[in-house]
């Protein structure tokens, strides 16, 4: 998919599927494939294989392939296929061209591994993503990729760059970004479905979302009542379902991960156990997450058999 052909279709839902693994953490990739299957049943704009919430910095170069190639073939052109890459330049440049080999239509950055790293030095780590493929580049600001206005108009030169996905959540901060930037990009929320609200305040109409791989028809919901600008509909779903989940989220890094997995356990889903440094939720708290899935009942779908 060349790069405005990707950029045309970011409007709706994006989610990021979970990496399912094995009790012995091995790569458990017929259940990532059921996932995907399941998924791309839904009217996403597309979806992001091997991201955040995909534990992409727990897979090797070789796993990371096989996610790549498990999206591509399950999605069959239904649903464009987005590959994360990080870690430094030379790995993130191989995993960039190993995802277009594997038929990826698009590339998402995250931060590479240097917390510390100069504005310059981000520059080239992204540009070198982006003059690895000839992909539509999404570049991820979470954690210390915390970029100035001014920095995001300077990454705004590459040429295939075609969208910024949102992670730090900081409404003010994007407001000044987008005003100094506007339409050479697409935007992107991407801190969590718990923002919606904001985003979509702001004119977003995008939105990255964990939800989706246990409840697609929440998620799918929370764009539709958002564009519609139906505010009670939106804090209704927000209060019984969105915020309730997202309360568990925050209470331990990595939970991010741990949450929806365990979500998609009790769903009958597969998922399976994360990868260290990432930790379980406590016993006590799969009790309460049980609980919070029976509430979501009358937004889940039929898992397929």
């Amino acid at each position: 998919m060349a790069p405005e052909e990707l950029r045309g279709t970011l409007r709706g839902v994006i989610p990021f599927p979970v990496t399912p693994f094995q009790a012995d953490l091995s790569l458990d990739l017929e259940g990532l494939r059921r996932n995907l299957r399941f998924l791309c049943q839904h009217p996403f704009a597309a979806l992001v294989t091997a991201g955040g919430t995909g534990e992409i910095y727990s897979l090797t170069p070789e796993e990371h392939r096989a996610v790549v190639e498990a999206a591509v073939v399950e999605s069959a052109g239904r649903v464009p296929v987005i590959a994360g890459v990080g870690f430094g330049n030379r790995m993130a440049v191989e995993m960039a061209k190993q995802a277009e080999a594997a038929g990826a239509d698009g590339i998402l950055a995250l931060p590479p591994y240097y917390c510390n790293a100069s504005d310059d030095g981000m520059f080239e780590y992204y540009s070198a993503i982006g003059a690895a493929t000839r992909l539509g580049l999404l570049i991820y600001t979470r954690d210390w990729a915390n970029f100035s206005s001014a920095m995001v108009e300077r990454l705004a030169r590459i040429p295939n760059f075609i969208a910024l996905k949102d992670g730090q959540g900081d409404i003010r901060a994007l407001q000044r970004i987008r005003a100094r930037v506007g339409e050479r990009l697409e935007w992107i929320g991407g801190v969590g479905d718990d923002l919606v609200p904001g985003y979509y305040a702001l004119g977003i109409r995008a939105f990255t979302s964990s939800i989706a791989n246990i409840a697609p028809r929440l998620a799918l919901q929370l764009h539709d009542r958002a564009t519609a600008l139906d505010s009670d509909s939106v804090s209704r779903l927000m209060s019984n379902y969105v915020v309730p989940l997202y309360n568990m989220r925050v209470r331990k890094r990595g939970y991010e991960v741990s949450v929806i997995k365990s979500a998609m356990r009790i769903l009958g889903m597969p998922a399976g156990p994360v990868r260290p440094p990432v930790v379980p939720i406590r016993p006590e708290e799969e009790n309460e997450l049980r609980a919070l899935m029976e509430r979501y009942k009358p937004v889940l779908s039929e898992y397929p058999k």
